[in-house]
């Protein structure tokens, strides 16, 4: 019987994987995790690979500085490796000794014995040179922030005095954040019998629904998720129930819905009648499972939102809620590969298509109603770059003004960004159509 791969195997054929082939982290970890059965090891993986793909950019460069020749191209998964080495090192501070020995053990077991004397020559010139190296990586902002050079001029760009906290602010820890699920439950209970089980957690100071961990936990296991008492979701992605300004009665639309908290927020704070509408049959199921373990009851139509013949029956709905695709750049700290992913050329085809979809759902709106325009982007040309233009050339559209707690007004809507209130990057723009006149 061969021997079962190590932690740092699974983890860097898996973080290849995501760097280097394109493949989602939350697909490659579900893939990978069970492979591993002790509980020490599945958690030493998941920071391996959420801290991999948070610093790629990083020490992806730090081992180019490392070889004579890179062996990204002819040897990914040792050059991942190589990776995860420096993660153990600098991120998770594991002792040198123990990630050195054990990097090594993994080249082996990789099938590459004849590189392990590069991986633990590599890895002692990096304890050798520590200092130096790092302050050259210190000295570009890409290297810095782990965060692609492009992303990092755009963002020093459209936030020129914020831009060094929102960097920063993208490379911490998320917490954990919950929403209490008002129809099966209260949220002091609920976070009485986290605590009871052995869990910090805290009320949201003004996200009436919110609960606050301070870590990632296993949320299958936690107390009342299997009966449907709360979700995870992060606060900022709770608000846009606050601005719809629901009521029993209303047909409401959530277009782009998957995976669902926007609409099973709704569904919790009123009785409506709500469609949601999602193009990706792939992620359509997971609306599906949300509003069941929730208790919740919608129509979920796989459609395209921007194409109004395909799902809508022509009458109007009272409230429009468009979470629109987009580049992600608001939740990096919570999806580190989107720094690896996406792409400055991807941002002209998602104004394209949000701009399309803004339009037609906006007919589908009856005079009077709202409609609500959100991304997780934080860049202008995705947000008021959008829905200013929107505005100008709708008559019958006029922006409703905003103001939260956290983050800040722009011409359009409001802006969180990442570290505003310990919240996920967010934008908001919340639109009246004009009632016709008599």
């Amino acid at each position: 019987m061969s021997k079962p791969a190590s932690v740092r195997a699974i983890a860097a054929q898996a973080l290849a994987d995501v760097a280097l082939s394109g493949h989602s982290l939350r697909d490659v970890a579900d893939r990978s995790l069970p492979r591993l059965a002790d509980t020490r090891d599945r958690a030493l993986l998941t920071a391996l690979l959420n801290e991999g793909a948070r610093w790629w950019p990083r020490f992806d460069a730090a081992v180019d500085r490392l070889l004579d020749k890179p062996i990204r191209r002819n040897e990914p998964v040792v050059h991942a490796l190589l990776v995860t080495a420096l993660v153990q090192l600098e991120i998770l501070e594991l002792p040198a000794y123990a990630a050195v020995a054990a990097t090594v053990e993994a080249v082996r077991e990789l099938r590459r014995p004849r590189l392990a004397g590069l991986v633990n020559a590599v890895l002692r010139r990096w304890l050798r040179e520590r200092d130096t190296l790092l302050a050259a990586l210190d000295a570009q902002p890409a290297t810095r922030h782990a965060h692609p050079p492009w992303l990092v001029r755009a963002i020093e760009r459209d936030w020129p005095a914020r831009a060094e906290g929102v960097l920063t602010a993208a490379n911490r820890e998320p917490p954990l954040m919950l929403r209490v699920n008002r129809r099966r439950a209260e949220r002091e209970p609920v976070a009485v019998a986290l605590r009871e089980a052995g869990y910090e957690v805290a009320a949201h100071d003004w996200l009436s629904d919110g609960l606050v961990l301070p870590h990632s936990t296993d949320v299958t296991r936690l107390p009342g998720f299997a009966e449907g008492r709360f979700a995870v979701q992060d606060g900022a992605a709770q608000v846009p129930a606050d601005l719809l300004d629901l009521a029993d009665g209303q047909r409401v639309l959530d277009a782009c819905a998957a995976p669902g908290g926007k609409a099973c927020h709704a569904l919790e704070r009123a009785d409506v009648r709500l469609l949601a509408v999602e193009a990706e049959p792939r992620r359509a199921p997971r609306i599906r499972q949300n509003l069941d373990r929730l208790g919740l009851a919608a129509e979920v139509t796989i459609a395209d939102a921007g194409d109004p013949s395909a799902w809508w029956d022509g009458t109007p709905f009272d409230r429009v809620m468009i979470d629109a695709p987009c580049s992600a750049t608001g939740v990096i700290r919570r999806r580190p590969d989107v720094r690896l992913h996406r792409r400055e050329a991807d941002i002209d085809a998602l104004v394209t298509q949000q701009e399309r979809i803004l339009a037609a759902c906006w007919q589908t709106l009856v005079p009077g109603g709202l409609l609500l325009y959100v991304t997780c982007s934080i860049l202008r040309r995705e947000n008021d770059g959008v829905v200013g233009p929107f505005i100008e050339a709708h008559g019958d559209a006029e922006a409703v003004p905003l103001s939260l707690p956290a983050g800040q007004a722009t011409l359009a809507g409001w802006q969180v960004l990442p570290g505003d209130g310990d919240l996920d990057g967010m934008y908001y723009a919340l639109l009246r159509k004009k009632a016709s006149p008599r």
